[in-house]
This record gives structure tokens, sequence and C-alpha cells, in this order.
């Protein structure tokens, strides 16, 4: 029976926790999200277990309805970064020519210009949506993606059962979707955390200069940006939501580098 180390139980136990937190929100939060309930910055009760924000809103409630929403947008932008960088990766790696210099070049244009700076100029002149965040972060993260999956695809494309399945005549979206993407898993999903550790911290980053989640949704960058004063006045309010991104960020970063330590390394995964 495969044992977990210790690590790797602490990152799955406080990751488990809070994806569990995100998705029965409705259930477990004592408030509305935007519920007025008490004074500004209340102090922790058996009421208010964390106490009240800035304009006196459960501040637990707006914790749990905030990691609800920033888990949310998280998850879907990586999803979204990995379909897309990925399937291109393969496409330029088994293509060749024209096509791979083409994409890569593209890529290299992307990655040329800071990410949080195009995502500024976006969604400066665009209505500010759950979905239009969730887009501009999946494209502008899928070119890190498809750097690391064309990397692998360019090794294993070159292995014979790849050659033999090209001599059969398969197509490529065969040698793809068969061939390549089941031995290149490895370590996609790997990065596939450590991804989705920069889309928290992204979507957050953009929460607190104002143009991420918009009031009155709640996420975590928000709420620390919403409290940020009272940090001058001793009061704790910005540092739990800044306390739960570190949580959030190093408990998957745990579990990613166990799933890498599991699997075949970088290498591709091409010796199954």
């Amino acid at each position: 029976m495969m044992r977990l180390p210790l690590s790797a139980l602490i990152g799955l136990a406080f990751t488990t926790a809070y994806f569990a937190a995100a998705l029965f929100a409705p259930l477990i939060a004592p408030y509305g999200m935007a519920e007025i309930v008490g004074e500004s910055w209340e102090p922790s009760s058996s009421q208010f277990w964390l106490g009240t924000d800035s304009i006196g809103r459960d501040l637990l409630s707006r914790m749990i309805w905030g990691g609800r929403t920033t888990i949310f947008v998280a998850t879907c932008a990586t999803i979204l970064s990995f379909g897309l960088g990925s399937i291109l990766g393969f496409f330029a790696a088994v293509r060749g020519g024209w096509v791979d210099q083409l994409l890569s070049r593209l890529v290299d244009l992307m990655m040329s210009i800071p990410s949080l700076i195009s995502a500024l100029v976006v969604l400066s002149v665009m209505p500010v949506t759950l979905p239009i965040l969730i887009l501009v972060m999946g494209i502008l993260d899928s070119t890190r993606v498809f750097r690391l999956a064309r990397a692998v695809a360019v090794d294993i494309a070159v292995m014979d059962y790849v050659e033999a399945a090209r001599l059969r005549g398969e197509k490529q979206g065969w040698i793809i979707f068969r061939e390549i993407m089941p031995n290149a898993l490895s370590p996609l999903v790997a990065e596939m955390g450590l991804r989705f550790i920069f889309a928290v911290l992204f979507i957050s980053t953009l929460s607190f200069l104002g143009l991420g989640v918009q009031p009155p949704m709640a996420d975590w960058g928000g709420i620390v940006k919403e409290n940020k004063e009272g940090i001058v006045y001793g009061i704790p309010a910005a540092l739990i939501p800044a306390f739960a991104i570190a949580t959030l960020a190093i408990s998957v970063n745990l579990v990613a580098d166990w799933v890498l330590n599991r699997t075949s390394s970088l290498k591709g995964g091409r010796g199954a």
C-alpha cells in the first residue's frame, strides 16, 4: 500500500480542506457574501469567529465565499491554459517546419511582455467579468504550458513507436492523442499544480490592483485590498486572506512535488 510522506500528507490535507470549503460554501458560510452584520472591524468573538471587515461584513463568511471565487477562477484558468497550451505544443512538435516556427515565435512574443502588464492592459479596456478574467489568465498562462508541452513532445516524437505510427499511416490527431499525450502526462500533471498556484497568485494580484474580481463579490486578493488600511491600526483582517493564499500555494506545491517524484520525472514518461 502506497504511503504518503508527511509533507505530501499535510499539503493534501490543506488542499482538500480549501477545496471542500469552496465547494460547500453555501452550506458552511454563516452569512451571505455581502451581508453587513456588524460594525467595522469588530474583533473576534463567538458571533464573528474572525471578526468583521472594513464595512461590517463577517470576515469568516467573506473568506469562505472568497475562497470559492478564487479557487473557481484559478481552476478554470488552469484547465484552459493546459488544454490550449498542451494541444498547440504537441501540434507544433509533430508538424515541425514553418508551423512550429510560427507558433513558437508567437509564444516568444507573448512571453516577452510580462503577464501582469498584458492582463492590466487588456482588462483596462474590457468589462471585468469572471469569463473575461478566466479567458485572459488562461491564454496568458498557456504560453508557459506550450513551451513545456513542445519540449517534451519533441523528445517523444522521435521515439520508435511514434515513427511506427507514422509508417502505419496514422493521422496527426492519432499521434498526438494516442502516442504523445499519454507519455507526456507525467511532467504536465506536475506542472499543472504549479500553474494553479500562479493562477491563484495572479487573480489575487489583479483583485488587489482593482482589475480582478469586482465588489460585492469576494475573493482573497480583494479582501486584502478592502482591509489593508486596518494593518496600520493593528487589525489583522488583511493578513487572514494573505495567510490563506500562502498556505494554499504551499500545500498545492507540496502535492505537486510528490506527484513529480512519483512519476518518471521531466523526461516525458516515455519509458512506459
